[in-house]
């Protein structure tokens, strides 16, 4: 059966107190609208649909930068989560497949979760993800008879008897999209709120004889996210579940608790991470490699046996090959480090291709910006670069060349050749007596004065 999408992401967010889309606040360096579709990609859908009304085209943007393929449709009143769930009919004409109700705000939900949900409607015309709650608190209530649904009850709509029930609704919902639109079709707003409760089309599908049931998951997974508070608890749960499954795959962490995971985080096996690490988004990291304390990693791929930081910082483009080496103070931008290669300290590599085995020295760097365009430096297999070489791009450094410290390269330097560009050194005898005591008198002169 084919399945589409539809997430929900309308909301303003009024307790984020914020001028961004609540949906676009990022959890482990991706917004929480990327985190659902990633939790529905799972199930391989045919279609995404993503509801909006707050900030629209920031939302669509964002939806699109992750999956071109995506549908944005536009919710201009805010009249309850039926009333969202129908904006995405007209973007659905036609389609015979399921459609899953997934939420923008709602991060967590695990791809086995949704994976359950499919395999329940192949005996039920309805299925709805519900948790145990520990404290049931403002749920809505899952009312259950045996694996049948027979409603669901909004908390301020609920009796005495119904807010005892533990079983809670978290909002997500798989039916058949021809027949969940004709359900919601048939939804009133005779409620407390005045609103259009998606949670209704339970009641009206038993009334007209159709199957509902519910497939329960841990309550961590419907963390809804509403408040600044709750965002950094989202994100606290989310690298405490990163750290765990790191550990789990056989990468040592020295310090769990001060590594910080991306969502797309990669990392091999034995690769050994010291403390105060931060993987933004975009990091592949092979295994058996060291990553030392206080380094930053983004967009990057280090290959096999290399060694970072600590320290380092790796940003989008850093592509390292194996036994390489960046070391202290050491920062590498969309370039190509060579196996065996080393820049062990207080280097700006940018737009660059390093040779194997080559060396660079300490404060290196590659003046790589005119102020308008981005140049290329190559530096050649064994090359030798000298400490405090600036190496002006566009710039080539042969095989097994070198560079004399201090230099200012701005001509190719050819294979096994030396470069040396600096200005020669000029000693003047007894000069430095002479002018420590004019300053000094100067400065007398300035504190009497005073």
């Amino acid at each position: 059966m084919t399945t589409a999408l539809i997430i929900l992401g309308a909301g303003m967010g009024t307790r984020m107190n914020s001028d961004l889309p609540k949906v676009l606040h990022h959890i482990a360096g991706a917004p929480m609208l990327v985190h659902a579709m990633k939790a529905g990609a799972s199930l391989e859908p045919e279609r995404t649909i993503i509801v909006a009304g707050h900030g629209a085209d920031k939302v669509a943007a964002a939806a699109l930068a992750w999956d071109p393929d995506v549908t944005t449709v536009l919710q201009t009143e805010q009249l309850g989560t039926a009333h969202a769930v129908a904006q995405a009919k007209p973007a659905l004409e036609g389609f015979a497949g399921d459609a899953l109700v997934l939420y923008g705000d709602t991060p967590f939900i695990q791809p086995e979760t949704l994976e359950a949900m499919a395999a329940a409607r192949a005996n039920h015309d309805v299925v709805v993800l519900g948790f145990e709650a520990d404290d049931p608190g403002r749920y809505g209530r899952l009312v259950t008879k045996g694996e049948t649904l027979e409603r669901i009850v909004e908390f301020k709509d609920a009796t005495d008897e119904e807010r005892t029930i533990t079983l809670c609704n978290s909002g997500v919902i798989m039916a058949n999209a021809s027949t969940l639109f004709d359900l919601i079709d048939a939804v009133g707003n005779d409620n407390a709120s005045a609103e259009y409760y998606l949670t209704d089309i339970i009641g009206i599908a038993r009334a007209q004889g159709l199957t509902a049931t519910v497939v329960s998951c841990d309550e961590t997974e419907t963390l809804g996210v509403n408040s600044r508070a709750e965002l950094a608890g989202a994100e606290a749960q989310f690298q405490a579940r990163a750290r765990a499954t790191a550990l789990d795959d056989g990468i040592t962490l020295s310090d769990p608790d001060t590594v910080y995971f991306a969502h797309d985080t990669v990392i091999g096996r034995d690769t050994i991470i010291e403390p105060n690490v931060v993987f933004g988004p975009g990091v592949t990291i092979e295994s058996a490699t060291t990553i030392r304390a206080f380094s930053h990693l983004e967009g990057c791929h280090v290959s096999r046996g290399s060694v970072i930081g600590p320290y380092a910082r790796l940003r989008p483009g850093a592509e390292l090959a194996e036994n390489t080496k960046v070391g202290n103070f050491v920062e590498i931008k969309n370039a190509q480090i060579e196996a065996g290669a080393k820049v062990n300290h207080l280097s700006y590599i940018g737009d660059a291709t390093i040779g194997e085995k080559a060396n660079i020295g300490a404060g290196t760097i590659t003046c790589n910006y005119d102020g308008v365009f981005k140049h290329h430096t190559t530096i050649g297999a064994g090359a030798f670069i000298g400490s405090n070489t600036m190496l002006v791009a566009p710039v080539s450094v042969g095989n097994h060349a070198m560079t004399g410290s201090g230099s200012v390269i701005t001509d190719d330097v050819p294979d096994g050749a030396l470069g040396i560009g600096r200005a020669r050194q000029a000693t003047k005898a007894g000069f430095a007596i002479k002018l420590f005591n004019i300053l000094r008198a100067r400065k007398a002169k300035q504190t009497k004065g005073h």
